[in-house]
């Protein structure tokens, strides 16, 4: 079996992390984003904010995550996997500051193609701030606009989930994906 494997991205604060926990909660795989477990290592390790110091490194261990999470969605028994976020999202990230990449990052992105990506908008609403989220809203918006044009680059045709409840927003994933 070949589950089918689904991103969810969006800029921060846009409701990821609720819709995969809702998904979960009705029975679906998903896997969590990797990014707060990266942070928080490094803080163990003495580092306050890696991807600030060490942008480079940070991205290195998301991709590495992501390519682990590709490659275990893949092994799955499920008709579906839900990721919240996808490897192109290491990318954009590293293009919305300003920093270069190694070309295997490219090569990577190239060569683990997700079958579905559902991209979530800045929201005003929801949008807040905690200690490993450090980006203000005007930011998000700015991380977003690098989100579409990395997943474009890659060539998916991103589906926009609408603002409204996180149940609504679930639905219209499923919806979209004929699993409700």
């Amino acid at each position: 079996m070949n589950p089918k494997k689904i991103v969810i991205t969006g800029g921060p604060g846009t409701g990821k992390s609720s819709i995969i926990n809702h998904l979960k909660s009705r029975g679906f795989l998903c896997y969590e984003e990797i990014s707060r477990q990266v942070t928080l290592q490094a803080r163990k390790d003495g580092i306050e904010q890696l991807f600030l110091t060490k942008p480079l490194l940070f991205s290195e261990k998301l991709l590495e995550g992501r390519t682990l999470q590709f490659m275990d969605a893949a092994k799955e028994p499920e008709n579906a996997v839900f990721l919240d976020r996808g490897l192109p999202d290491v990318l954009a990230y590293m293009d919305y500051i300003g920093d270069t990449y190694p070309k295997y990052f490219t090569e990577i992105c190239k060569s683990h193609q997700y079958d579905c990506v559902f991209v979530l908008a800045p929201w005003q609403e929801i949008f807040t701030s905690d200690s490993e989220r450090y980006e203000s809203f005007e930011q998000a918006i700015e991380i977003h606009h690098h989100l579409f044009e990395t997943y474009q680059r890659f060539g998916y045709q991103l589906i926009d989930v609408p603002f409204g409840s996180i149940e609504n927003r679930t639905d219209f994933v499923l919806d979209s994906l004929n699993l409700l």
